[in-house]
């Protein structure tokens, strides 16, 4: 059955120990700590008196009371149209990339971009600081922001990046954003480097001068190799100075920015073996077509690459095609959601996209969708429902991801400060009370794309990206 109706109705519950704060129905104003507008002053009430009639021999008749004002009636909220809602959401993750970050020019952590608001105050995510670098040219251009003052934030946060601890280049994950030191013994992250580095990247095209010169000392302080394990030709995941290198990148997921950011660096360069190593391993949801999919078959390790990458069109040597590849994904997660539609009250054709979200239990890297693993069972569903699922995948299912799009705008708790809040639940009756940057981030990028190919036409005229695409082997298809 459908899920409109259950998703209407959940406005009527009581949202129990969210602290989110409600949006109002249509696109939010341009600051959002803007006082509300006062209310027009009440109308008074009455009956309309009818003139009576005066006798011809009585005196004339005391002067009839005025007519009664009759109170208008309120005018109808216009139905939000999609381009309402993308614009909504748009305005909001940029906002919480603005606004959000360390913006004290005396402090050694300007720049630093929360990893979620309002939870964990004081902590950034290095990949958020990556989302926001993309973030300004995207506000620049939709006029959220004067160029002026984007180029002086992205200057003061490069500027801030060079001051920090690195290893060999490489960031820590999570740092104090007053300090920009190492936060909660996080480990050193080549995915979170690499997402950072995308934006770095973008930035400098973009603005160009100083920003464009920090951001390549950055690009070219970082040592790949170091991160490489020569004897099995895969990236590690993490280094932790405490215990050393950790995990490796043996199954396909979000990296395959890594490959490019390698491949094209002038400086410490990897040649394209680590990039045909990792399993490509293919399967189908029900009677659909096979794709490389992630071990917990989370929608997002589809998507984050291809914020910056535009690898439509494209084919390595191997005949993959990732942004085909990414299509058959998104499509099998739409149908995961048709079809089990009447076991859960959230998951359906208007709400799909599992993926890495808060949950009503706390955050789990494991929601996801089959295909999974070797045998689909290591993804998890509870009915947990994160909206950038979904708004993520306009590129690939641009019909799908705007109907669920126009229904979550249709759920007020939903509605927050920036833009949808992280997940909801209908079956616990849950809705999330923070955002998190990097789902902010790529719903932002995502959206970009599918309006004007934004960030694509940015980020695709760098020379290093575009060198690591062709060392890797990745050239226009047939």
């Amino acid at each position: 059955m459908s899920k409109a109706l259950p998703l209407v109705l959940a406005l009527l519950l009581p949202l129990a120990g969210c602290a989110a704060p409600q949006a109002p129905s249509l696109i939010p104003a341009p600051t959002a700590d803007a006082a509300a507008a006062p209310s027009p002053a009440p109308v008074a009430e009455g009956a309309v008196a009818g003139s009576p009639i005066a006798a011809p021999e009585a005196p004339a008749p005391a002067p009839a009371p005025p007519a009664e004002e009759v109170a208008p009636t309120p005018p109808v909220p216009p139905t939000p149209t999609l381009d309402d809602v993308i614009a909504y959401e748009m305005r909001g993750s940029f906002d919480f990339f603005w606004e959000q970050a360390n913006t004290d020019p005396a402090s050694p952590g300007y720049g630093l971009v929360r990893d979620r608001y309002p939870g964990s105050p004081g902590i950034s995510s290095i990949a958020a600081v990556g989302f926001a670098l993309t973030a300004y040219p995207i506000g620049v251009e939709r006029g959220y922001v004067a160029r002026e003052e984007a180029y002086a934030r992205s200057l003061g946060t490069l500027k801030t990046l060079l001051g920090m601890e690195r290893t060999h280049g490489f960031f820590y994950h999570f740092v104090d954003m007053a300090t920009g030191r190492r936060a909660w013994n996080s480990e050193v992250s080549s995915i979170d480097t690499a997402i950072l580095l995308m934006g770095v990247l973008t930035a400098g095209q973009y603005f160009g001068g100083e920003v464009q010169a920090l951001a390549e000392q950055l690009y070219r302080d970082v040592d790949w190799p170091w991160f490489l394990d020569e004897r099995r030709q895969m990236f590690y995941m993490a280094y932790r100075p405490e215990k050393g290198f950790e995990g490796h990148w043996d199954f396909y997921a979000e990296q395959l920015m890594l490959y490019v950011l390698a491949a094209g660096s002038p400086t410490h360069p990897v040649d394209e073996r680590p990039y045909y190593t990792f399993k490509r391993h293919r399967a189908a949801y029900g009677d659909g077509e096979p794709f490389i999919h992630s071990w917990f078959g989370s929608l997002f390790t589809h998507q984050f690459s291809h914020a910056w990458l535009d690898f439509r069109g494209l084919v390595d040597r191997e005949g993959v095609d990732w942004f085909a590849n990414s299509v058959e994904a998104a499509r099998s997660q739409y149908r995961f959601a048709v079809d089990v539609q009447d076991r859960y009250q959230t998951i359906g054709p208007l709400a799909w996209g599992l993926s890495a979200c808060d949950g009503p239990d706390g955050y789990s890297g494991l929601y996801g969708a089959p295909p999974s693993g070797y045998d689909n069972k290591q993804h998890r569903v509870d009915d947990t429902v994160p909206p950038y699922g979904a708004i993520a995948s306009i590129l690939f299912l641009p019909e799908e991801a705007g109907q669920a799009m126009l229904n979550y705008f249709s759920i007020e708790p939903l509605q927050g400060r920036y833009g949808f809040q992280d997940a909801y639940n209908l079956s616990r009756n849950w809705f999330a009370s923070d955002v998190i940057g990097i789902d902010k981030g790529i719903s932002l990028l995502m959206l970009a794309n599918h309006q004007d190919e934004a960030v694509y036409r940015i980020a695709m005229q760098n020379e290093h990206l575009r060198r690591g695409l062709d060392r890797l082997g990745l050239v226009r298809g047939p």
